[in-house]
């Protein structure tokens, strides 16, 4: 088995290498990217998509499923980062950004849960 970067950083630049050995960049626009992510993200949906709730929580133990939302995970993942290289946003940065927001937001005690 090969090794494989699992930092944010590494795969970011193994996304950029892998496109530009393609000459892919031109294609890589901001739009093309979030439409990209979008049909992946309805890909990774449709997996689910008839499932009770029940099914939709042991579809891990299937094999084959698994590994159809493994690949749509990843599929959704790697349009992300590269919608990011793109914009030259800071993924990490934004998520961080975002929970800080949403902690003020909705401070713990005030803010009402899904049956709330």
């Amino acid at each position: 088995m090969t090794d494989h970067p699992r930092d944010l950083a590494a795969l970011r630049r193994r996304l950029a290498e892998f496109a530009a050995a393609r000459d892919w960049q031109p294609y890589h626009t901001p739009k093309n990217l979030a439409a990209a992510l979008s049909v992946e993200a309805a890909e990774l949906l449709e997996i689910f998509q008839w499932l009770t709730p029940e099914q939709s929580a042991r579809v891990m133990t299937a094999p084959d499923t698994a590994h159809r939302v493994r690949d749509e995970v990843a599929d959704v993942l790697a349009y992300l980062l590269q919608f990011c290289e793109v914009l030259g946003v800071d993924p990490l940065a934004a998520l961080e950004a975002k929970i800080e927001r949403n902690e003020s937001r909705f401070p713990v005690g005030e803010a009402d849960g899904p049956e709330g």
